[in-house]
């Protein structure tokens, strides 16, 4: 048998999931959550076999939560749901530490295969979703993505130097080498273009 924790804010599509996987295979839900913050403290609390999480929630997001759970649980095998795949945030997720990506629209049964797959020490990404990482032009440095994300996310530059561990002279030089790379006028030009070629 297969410990879940399953995290999403869309409640239908996590009632859906909780009550399907455990009949495409051997898996129970130990725990649901609604955001990241709270998928943190339940894949702490409950240590499942694998924490399935929603990228896009409100507050802490999916990236957010697998960050401070890979403080703690570095061996946690995780797979990521998005309707998105980003070609940067599948790259972010991978140098966290996510075994799987699947889309959110993917069949209960196929998200329960993967599940399986990776508890069982594979690793799995969706063809759709590894199509687009090949094809990734983005220019910018995984720091600048990192300032353009906190920048979107309504966090001045003194704020996301505390976020990132940085001076905030540095994020200043981050932003203006994105801000080129873009050919905006402002780090919120720029996090705009940036989400809007699907860098973020």
């Amino acid at each position: 048998m297969t410990t879940v924790v399953l995290a999403d804010d869309e409640v239908l599509l996590r009632k859906a999931l909780a009550a399907l996987l455990p009949l495409e295979g051997e898996i129970t839900v130990l725990a649901e959550a609604e955001d990241g913050a709270a998928a943190t403290e339940a894949t702490l609390r409950h240590r499942p076999d694998v924490l399935v999480i929603d990228l896009e929630m409100p507050g802490v997001d999916g990236l957010g939560a697998v960050t401070a759970i890979r403080k703690e649980l570095p061996q946690q095998v995780i797979l990521m749901l998005t309707r998105h795949a980003r070609p940067g945030v599948l790259r972010k997720a991978l140098k966290l530490g996510v075994q799987g990506f699947v889309s959110k629209s993917a069949e209960p049964a196929h998200i329960a295969s993967v599940v399986a797959a990776l508890h069982a020490g594979k690793r799995w990404i969706d063809p759709d979703v590894s199509a687009l990482a090949v094809i990734d032009d983005c220019p910018l440095t995984d720091r600048e993505i990192d300032v353009l994300r906190a920048t979107g996310g309504g966090y001045s530059v003194a704020d996301i130097a505390g976020q990132l561990h940085l001076a905030e002279g540095t994020v200043r030089n981050y932003l203006s080498n994105a801000m080129q790379k873009t050919q905006t006028r402002t780090r919120h030009e720029a996090a705009r273009y940036a989400r809007e070629h699907d860098w973020l």
